[in-house]
């Protein structure tokens, strides 16, 4: 059997077995590049994607590999450079920092289109996938085959950093890669406030209807900046009605749940909620694991595995400070000519971390308090309205699961109530969270909001 028949029959075995997504990312530019005696070698596009394979899929490749033709016996993964075998007698010690990915591309290309605004660098390859992004990843690549047909608006919601910017982005640069004729436009919130402003002061609204609703994709970002902005609202409202009617595609993202979001009109929050809301969560180990390594591949760079698992087990924040750490790193390494110590990178950290934001009760108090509505005196008062009880009850849930003060503390901080009934109270909650789903996006929110 051929190596191009062995390979196509093999990956539609593999498809069949994982997500979407997965297959997308590690299987993507690769092919078998020789049979030598029963071993296959398959060509992989980077040293990542190599390790990846290796440690996840292995056992998997190589099952699919012999139920399409018996007489593989085993498979390798060899490093690829448009289909020739990487050379691995490069010097190891030197750190090169690139440009990345897109240090190969035209210059002309990294340039920001103004008719679109789309930053060329968002791109899905560029794109790490797991498990706190993948419903939201395989929904935007579902818009990208069918735009305006199927999750119509796509709504993206994330605390900030976490990448919703790429990939809201990564849809418009793609749809304009494979449809030329589609009018793609990427704005944020307060450049389109801004726009209507200015259109108001020079008599041009006329014009600005027009420029906004000639477009075939539109991806507005940070929505949640249009909070309290009635007149922008009440336009967006108007122009959302005109792209949907006429089956274009809109992209909206922003840091909370439209729900969630303050001062924003109800007709908006049931627009946004018509098509389908995702949320990016925060990455988990592996996840953070994987967005280190393929950072430092695409930068030609590399430490070692216990350095990328102490980073992915001490930074808590986003993607963004993964990132930021990682050029802090890659920087001093170049700069002294040698790889970092274990030790030399722990200080790095520590003199580099971002102070964390100490909460106390009262700030719980009145963030609860604040997102639903009431007086936050309401919560220490002997009250027992139903209005009033929920974010109590919420409250205390909050100052156990979170922050690990004791009952009979949370009890004397919350207007000296016994501590059987702060119990009861996480109790409540608890059991209310297995079933009530709402309940949960609002914990969610709040989580985020602290």
């Amino acid at each position: 059997m051929n190596n191009n028949q062995l390979w196509e029959n093999t990956l539609t075995e593999i498809e069949l077995g994982i997500s979407k997504a997965n297959f997308s990312t590690w299987f993507k530019n690769t092919h078998i590049v020789k049979q030598d005696g029963g071993l296959v070698y398959v060509g992989v596009p980077n040293e990542f994607v190599k390790e990846w394979l290796n440690n996840k899929y292995h056992k998997f490749i190589l099952k699919s590999l012999r139920d399409t033709y018996e007489n593989v016996r085993g498979v390798e993964y060899i490093i690829c450079k448009d289909g020739q075998q990487e050379d691995h007698h490069k010097e190891n010690n030197r750190v090169e920092i690139r440009s990345g990915i897109y240090g190969g591309l035209p210059l002309d290309d990294l340039y920001i289109n103004k008719e679109d605004n789309l930053n060329p660098r968002y791109t899905f390859d560029s794109f790490v996938i797991g498990s706190f992004n993948e419903l939201a990843y395989t929904a935007s690549q579902a818009v990208i085959k069918k735009p305006g047909l199927v999750y119509n608006p796509l709504f993206i919601y994330g605390k900030t950093g976490l990448g919703k910017t790429h990939l809201i982005q990564s849809v418009g640069n793609h749809i304009k890669k494979m449809s030329s004729g589609k009018k793609i436009h990427y704005v944020t919130s307060e450049k389109f406030s801004l726009d209507y402003i200015n259109s108001l002061q020079v008599n041009k609204i006329n014009q600005f209807k027009e420029k906004y609703r000639k477009y075939d994709i539109l991806i507005m970002d940070d929505i949640q900046f249009l909070s309290n902005k009635e007149k922008t609202q009440e336009e967006l409202f108007h122009l959302f009605n005109t792209l949907y009617d006429n089956n274009k595609q809109i992209i909206f993202s922003s840091d909370q749940h439209p729900a969630y979001i303050p001062a924003l009109e109800e007709r908006l929050k049931s627009r946004f909620s018509a098509g389908m809301t995702i949320d990016i969560s925060s990455p988990d180990f592996e996840s953070k694991l994987a967005i280190l390594k393929a950072k430092s591949s695409v930068n030609n760079f590399s430490v070692a595995d216990d350095i990328y698992e102490y980073l992915a087990s001490n930074i808590e924040g986003s993607i963004r400070e993964l990132e930021g750490v990682l050029n802090i790193i890659m920087c001093q390494s170049q700069l002294k000519n040698k790889d970092l110590s274990i030790n030399e990178i722990k200080l790095l950290i520590k003199n580099n971390a971002r102070p964390q934001k100490s909460i106390t009760v009262k700030d719980v108090v009145k963030i609860v308090s604040d997102f639903y509505s009431i007086n936050e005196e309401s919560i220490y008062e002997k009250t027992r309205k139903k209005e009033v009880v929920k974010p109590r009850q919420i409250v205390m849930y909050l100052l156990r699961e979170d922050f690990s003060i004791s009952y009979p503390s949370i009890g004397q901080k919350l207007g000296g109530r016994d501590h059987t009934t702060v119990i009861h109270s996480c109790e409540k909650i608890k059991t209310d969270l297995k079933t009530n789903n709402i309940l949960v996006q609002e914990i969610d929110q709040l989580r985020s909001m602290l």
